[in-house]
């Protein structure tokens, strides 16, 4: 059986985007620590696993992830009311790439975090 462990981003800036993840997201910082020779930090964000870490020394980065590309495309987020969250990140200075939109089942919305990247806010329909 396989399960969700955990998330695991690179960052061109640790501080920011654990910044990013505690004080815009709610998440909790666990624990800072090395990933090989990375300085990395581990996040629990209301029970999801997130790991960030800067590149190791023999790695480099091919692109700046502004472009799609086969992989990691997006995290998705539950809040309780979409239209809050996107009113409170756009205050924030968070750019949008899909504004709030019912889907009929739900409500959802699309922005730019750090590093480009792309989190879905998703507020179910009761």
């Amino acid at each position: 059986m396989y399960r969700y462990h955990h998330l695991h981003l690179i960052c061109s800036d640790l501080e920011r985007m654990e910044r990013f993840f505690v004080e815009v997201l709610g998440a909790r910082l666990v624990e800072r620590r090395k990933f090989g020779t990375a300085d990395g930090a581990v996040l629990d964000l209301h029970g999801t696993q997130i790991n960030l870490r800067t590149l190791r020394t023999d790695e480099m980065v091919t692109g700046d992830g502004s472009q799609k590309h086969y992989g990691y495309d997006h995290l998705g987020l539950e809040v309780e009311d979409v239209e809050s969250a996107y009113r409170a990140l756009q205050g924030e200075g968070y750019q949008f790439i899909t504004p709030p939109t019912d889907t009929g089942t739900s409500k959802m919305a699309f922005f730019r975090g750090p590093d480009h990247i792309v989190i879905e806010l998703l507020q179910k329909k009761v």
